[in-house]
């Protein structure tokens, strides 16, 4: 991790993600999975980009159950973005240009 990604767990998660002030771009994750360190560049890039105006933080669904259970995240990586405690927008899967992808969801919520 990175010190613009942050690793939450599942005791986290109403906390960092739900009462957060700002959108939360949150990266559902295992380290076994290739598209998932494939697509961990570009939310790298992303937490580099949206720095101040959005929080981005990845959770191991390995060590975490409850909040991919929560948010029916059946395949990773899957990307889900919170605004004001809900759901708003999410990506499953590795998309081709990942991070045009993930800008094109955070611009829509995040505040100029």
């Amino acid at each position: 991790m990175s010190q613009l990604v942050r690793e939450v767990k599942d005791e986290e998660f109403e906390l960092e993600v739900l009462k957060s002030s700002q959108p939360v771009l949150v990266d559902f994750w295992a380290a076994w999975c290739a598209p998932c360190r494939a697509i961990a560049p570009a939310v790298e890039a992303i937490a580099q980009k949206y720095q101040g105006k959005a929080k981005v933080v990845k959770l191991n669904v390995d060590e975490n159950n409850s909040s991919p259970s929560n948010y029916g995240v059946r395949g990773i990586p899957t990307l889900i973005l919170f605004r004001d405690g809900a759901e708003v927008e999410r990506i499953i899967g590795l998309p081709l240009s990942a991070q045009e992808s993930i800008s094109k969801i955070l611009d829509k919520h995040v505040p100029e």
